[in-house]
């Protein structure tokens, strides 16, 4: 099925340099935006770079809230959420959409589409915030899942490794007596998968050779060679060209990996001052949000500002 799905078609790339473009457009587009309403050169604007050292933060943060989630969010979910932060920000600026909101949008679809039945209610009663809190962030998130949908352009089905993870699982258990118990590979390959959904393979790689890289790296990492399998089960002996860009794409996301780093604790906290003062109302550099605000009824547009005025924090999220 992703072979002809949205996914591959429209969110798999060619290289990290197309999505680093991506990136740099996004941030370009805002940049003309704020030029064009008068704030030329202003010292708050974020660089492309200093913006993803952002998003890495806020889809670190991501990860940490579906990890605590209640009832236990399943990995499915956690894999949908994250694609969709990815993608999002892949063609919008965090100066435009703030990513404590986007992030937590995320989450609440992903679990609509994936099917995990937990309520509006339930869903925010996993933010340690006050029942006032919990009502101001449940009216952002419903106001910026449209939004979301759109530019994600209705393409809402995600396909994780997760599936194709615990197909070879089974196939090693069935058709490679070599490996007595494949089951001791597990560990080591859910960390795999943990720590490559923060970099950018799934927006490079196939779920199918994440999937497999993760067995690859486990079993690597346990001194088992499971090289025979890939050229016996997996027909590849023949093919040793098709063999060797396979193991190639398996170490490029293990430099991914590698090369991963998250932002220190003191560069997070001046990029978020610079961010806090982007989506101040001084700076007003959120376009499309004035524009609708600008076109809502007398009271409704009052009682809006204020929710933005009062908006809930990251402080207010901090145990969540």
């Amino acid at each position: 099925m992703f072979y002809s799905s949205t996914q591959r078609r429209c969110w798999t790339f060619r290289s990290e340099e197309e999505l680093s473009r991506s990136r740099a457009d996004a941030n370009r587009k805002f940049r003309s935006k704020a030029v064009a309403s008068g704030k030329q050169g202003d010292p708050f604007l974020l660089e492309a770079h200093e913006e993803l050292a952002i998003c890495k933060y806020y889809e670190k943060r991501l990860l940490d809230f579906c990890a605590v989630f209640k009832p236990a969010m399943p990995r499915s979910v956690v894999g949908t959420a994250c694609m969709y932060f990815k993608r999002f920000y892949l063609n919008n600026s965090v100066m435009e959409y703030h990513p404590r909101i986007i992030m937590l949008t995320c989450a609440f679809l992903a679990c609509k589409v994936d099917e995990f039945n937990v309520s509006s209610a339930q869903f925010v009663g996993n933010l340690r915030e006050s029942p006032l809190g919990q009502e101001k962030a449940l009216e952002q998130i419903l106001e910026y899942e449209l939004l979301l949908i759109q530019q994600l352009n209705f393409h809402l089905i995600v396909h994780s490794p997760y599936r194709p993870f615990e197909g070879i699982l089974i196939d090693l258990k069935t058709r490679y007596p070599l490996l007595e118990n494949p089951e001791v590979l597990r560990k080591t390959a859910d960390d795999f998968l943990n720590r490559v959904a923060l970099t950018d393979a799934y927006l490079l790689f196939t779920p199918s050779q994440i999937a497999l890289a993760a067995i690859l790296s486990s079993a690597s990492r346990a001194g088992i060679n499971v090289e025979s399998y890939l050229s016996e089960c997996f027909m590849l002996k023949d093919d040793r060209t098709f063999l060797a860009k396979l193991l190639e794409g398996m170490k490029s996301m293990k430099n991914l990996i590698k090369k991963y780093e998250l932002p220190r604790s003191e560069e997070v906290a001046a990029l978020k001052q610079k961010l806090e003062k982007c989506h101040s109302p001084e700076l007003s550099l959120n376009i499309n949000m004035k524009k609708r605000k600008s076109g809502e009824d007398g009271e409704h547009n009052s009682k809006k500002l204020k929710m933005d005025e009062e908006e809930w924090t990251d402080e207010d999220l901090a145990d969540f």
